[in-house]
């Protein structure tokens, strides 16, 4: 169980073997090493130096026997939050790289939870507003609205704003989403409510299907459309509406 966790973390499988056993067992020579973590004693030196690098493993060479033991575990903890900090010093070049060149375009399907989630990201990554078409207050869905204290406080750290055009069922069948989406929002008039709503920012269009109030269908599934031109159509749209419903 450990081993895997670490392997989770970055390490390889001999790595993860080869840390813990020298956690577990305290200072040992390679052949130890490879008896009691089962590595091949050919893998232990490459896997032992890769450890020294990384801070994992210290090396001492006080005895006849030239012997290794583990770092304090506290040290994944500093390891992990150096790589995040290198992660997001780079992070400006590697979406400059993403988002230069020809424009996005791509259809995909989001489904599940997870997929929910990929979709919320997707929204504070790309954008500075959101449109919403048909809004249901979906993120309330108890599968996903655990997610939502997160997103809505990184929306507020950008400035996020939100329109949204909600079903006229909203108003009067499920009035409590309304103080979680500021004071931009309308209803769209009745007769025309549907089981499916729109959401519109950067260049997405993403289309969820099986809606009903507060709730995503049994299935979570949404099919997402990367393309400017489609984007902004829908934006003109979501224009008109919104200039018609009072």
């Amino acid at each position: 169980m450990h081993e895997q966790a670490l392997e989770e973390l970055g390490l390889t499988r001999n790595e993860a073997r080869i840390y813990v056993t020298l956690l577990s067992e305290g200072e040992c020579g390679v052949g130890r090493i490879a008896m009691k973590s089962g590595v091949h004693r050919r893998n232990v030196y490459d896997s032992l130096r890769r450890l020294v690098e990384e801070g994992l493993v210290y090396e001492s060479l006080s005895k006849k026997e030239r012997v290794y033991q583990a770092a304090p575990p506290e040290t994944l903890s500093d390891i992990l939050e150096q790589r995040r900090l290198g992660l997001s010093r780079m992070m400006p070049a590697l979406e400059a790289l993403y988002r230069g060149g020809s424009e996005r375009q791509q259809v995909c399907i989001y489904r599940g939870a997870e997929g929910w989630k990929n979709y919320m990201r997707d929204m504070l990554r790309n954008s500075t507003e959101a449109h919403f078409i048909a809004a249901k207050g979906g993120w309330l869905d108890q599968r996903v609205q655990h997610f939502f204290p997160y997103f809505d406080a990184e929306a507020k750290k950008r400035n996020m704003r939100f329109f949204h055009l909600f079903d006229h069922e909203v108003q009067e069948q499920f009035p409590q989403v309304l103080p979680h989406v500021g004071t931009d929002y309308k209803f769209l008039p009745k007769g025309f409510s549907t089981n499916s709503a729109i959401d519109i920012f950067d260049d997405q269009v993403t289309l969820i299907p099986d809606m009903k109030l507060g709730a995503l269908g049994d299935e979570i599934r949404l099919v997402v459309i990367v393309d400017r031109a489609v984007a902004d159509t829908f934006r003109s749209w979501f224009q008109l509406m919104w200039a018609i419903c009072p």
